[in-house]
């Protein structure tokens, strides 16, 4: 594995250009789980200071390729990942590994295998944040790097610490020598952000060992058809769940500052199988009973009746 950082730093690769900024953007992000039973909870959290926007963005579809998909979400998540920490680091505590809203932990799930098993080997998470699933990996004895598009969300890592690297880094142009890790995974993370799924894929095959295992989560595509709400409204369709045109939020010169790719279920398996995996698993959680919780698009109505998250476990031959 090319060397990425030591502990305590982190590494930024040419694959992308920083944008950091200090205000922060007042916006819901895509992801925001429910409060859960398991995990730490945070208490390294820092104060945030937020300046409004001179006005609040456009949402619209609309089409964007890789390039501005990249430079949107990067951006966005540079001004908005102070106010998601701060906002969502109880749920997420330290050192948790959760899949999705629903609060499915790694804990009970096993989809990168026994914790046991995990004991030694190099892992790579992929759109890591605050590097939360990274932390629970390094207690399992597993040798994780972390990674992020958004140079603020590892700022956090590095505030509440851990002994394992962290890159600053486009997940379409992994800075990893070939086969350099036993696993991968992505909670949420990337994918539902970037126009060619299937050139990270490829990159994670890339880097994965003969074997390797990549699991990661999304919003379940049939979302895509229905309101973002979390009440009786958001039970009706609304759309048409074939329609892939992608979800931009733009300013008022028309750039992009926020973007999310719909792919269908099928399109889904079909990118997986055609980057060069076998499909081993398809994890749709069902809303458990202690979560009562609305966050979001996410609650207790809509998820028992509508999955919100589909996760996929896949290994490379």
């Amino acid at each position: 594995m090319r060397e990425a950082a030591h502990a305590g730093q982190i590494a930024a690769y040419p694959a992308q250009v920083l944008s950091f900024e200090a205000t922060q953007a007042v916006r819901r992000p895509p992801f925001v789980p429910p409060p859960g039973p398991a995990g730490r909870k945070s208490t390294t959290r820092e104060p945030i200071i937020q300046e409004s926007e001179a006005s609040e963005p456009e949402a619209t579809r609309r089409d964007a390729d890789v390039t501005e998909s990249s430079r949107a979400n990067r951006g966005w998540w540079d001004r908005n990942a102070d106010e998601y920490q701060v906002e969502h680091g109880t749920f997420l505590g330290d050192d948790r590994f959760v899949w999705g809203p629903e609060g499915l932990d790694e804990v009970e799930a096993e989809l990168l295998g026994p914790p046991e098993g995990l004991k030694g080997r190099d892992v790579l998470e992929i759109g890591a944040g605050a590097a939360q699933c990274s932390r629970w990996l390094t207690a399992q004895g597993a040798r994780p790097v972390a990674l992020d598009i958004s140079h603020r969300q590892l700022q956090h890592a590095l505030r509440i610490g851990g002994s394992f690297p962290l890159v600053c880094a486009d997940a379409g142009a992994l800075p990893f020598a070939d086969g350099s890790f036993d696993l991968a995974c992505s909670a949420y993370g990337a994918l539902p952000f970037v126009a060619d799924p299937r050139l990270v894929l490829r990159e994670v095959r890339r880097v994965l060992r003969p074997g390797g295992r990549l699991v990661f989560s999304v919003t379940h595509p049939i979302r895509w058809a229905f309101p973002d709400e979390p009440g009786p409204e958001g039970l009706s369709v609304s759309g048409s769940y074939f329609d892939r045109t992608p979800y931009v939020e733009q300013d008022d010169a028309g750039r992009a500052v926020y973007v999310e790719h719909h792919r269908t279920l099928g399109d889904r398996v079909r990118d997986v199988v055609a980057s060069g995996f076998r499909l081993v698993d398809l994890v749709e959680p069902e809303w458990p009973a202690w979560n009562t919780s609305e966050w979001g698009g996410w609650s207790p109505l809509r998820g028992n009746l509508i999955p919100g998250t589909a996760i996929f476990v896949c290994e490379r031959d």
